[in-house]
């Protein structure tokens, strides 16, 4: 989400240092998402301090049957670059995506979004993707 290294392992080391505090002092929240939650909040703080991004329009595709191949080509690094990018909670939602690890009801309570802004988010920043996709491997989309 910070699209940095040194910033991402001390937000990973505070979190995890937050929730041993809690384990010690036997308080650990009941919530199964709060490490995730957590180290979100975290990292939208840490976020806070970098330069931001001017809001501008970008260019969108209709995501393509040859998205995942596409998406198979890139090096995590690039897609992880690509996904810090965005604002917030587009950020959060594609980032949790594509880490193929949650579904979606998981993603709406780790990223603390109604489904209907869930659904913007993905479905705005899957098509903004697609378009960087096809600009990167084939210089304009297949038709």
């Amino acid at each position: 989400m910070l699209g940095d290294l040194r910033k991402a392992q001390e937000v990973f080391n505070t979190t995890l240092r937050e929730a041993a505090v809690r384990a010690a002092q036997g308080v650990l929240p009941t919530e199964s998402f709060w490490l995730f939650r957590e180290a979100r909040w975290l990292c939208l703080e840490a976020s806070k301090t970098d330069l931001q991004p001017e809001s501008l329009e970008i260019e969108e595709h209709d995501v393509a049957p040859r998205a995942a191949s596409q998406i198979k080509q890139l090096e995590p690094a690039q897609l992880a670059v690509w996904i810090s990018a965005a604002p917030d909670p587009q950020r959060t939602a594609l980032a949790l995506f594509y880490l193929d690890e949650f579904n979606y009801l998981e993603i709406l309570d780790i990223a603390e979004l109604k489904l209907s802004m869930l659904s913007r988010c993905l479905s705005q920043g899957r098509r903004q993707l697609q378009a960087w996709l096809d600009a990167k491997h084939t210089g304009a989309p297949e038709i």
